[in-house]
């Protein structure tokens, strides 16, 4: 199974390459992963460019908290992130409807890993 930091690593390079992935999302998402293969990551979107840290560097608008297997499923679209939130696998503190579009930003991702 691919680790975690492989994934940011992946979104980061594809915000890079085309910021517009961000679809005119400005803001701070932050993931608190536990379990397996835990860590603290923030995609950062702004209007000119996109890019992912690791650590808590900046203040975040929706923080996301979550089994590392479960950030990996959905990811992969193999886990709906509505269907995760609803069974509390996932944790959303912040903008709501920041949250709602994070399906958006991690098509970044899918898309580079078809």
């Amino acid at each position: 199974m691919t680790a975690v930091k492989d994934i940011f690593q992946l979104i980061d390079s594809q915000l890079k390459e085309d910021p517009s992935r961000a679809d005119g999302i400005v803001a701070v998402y932050q993931f608190n992963l536990s379990g397996a293969d835990p860590g603290v990551y923030q995609v950062v979107l702004r209007p000119d460019a996109g890019f992912v840290v690791e650590g808590e560097q900046e203040t975040a608008d929706c923080t996301l908290s979550m089994d590392s297997d479960d950030f990996k499923k959905m990811v992969d679209g193999e886990l709906n992130g509505t269907e995760a939130f609803m069974s509390g696998r996932l944790r959303i503190d912040g903008d709501m409807g920041l949250a709602l579009r994070l399906q958006e930003v991690l098509a970044a991702y899918n898309s580079a890993n078809q």
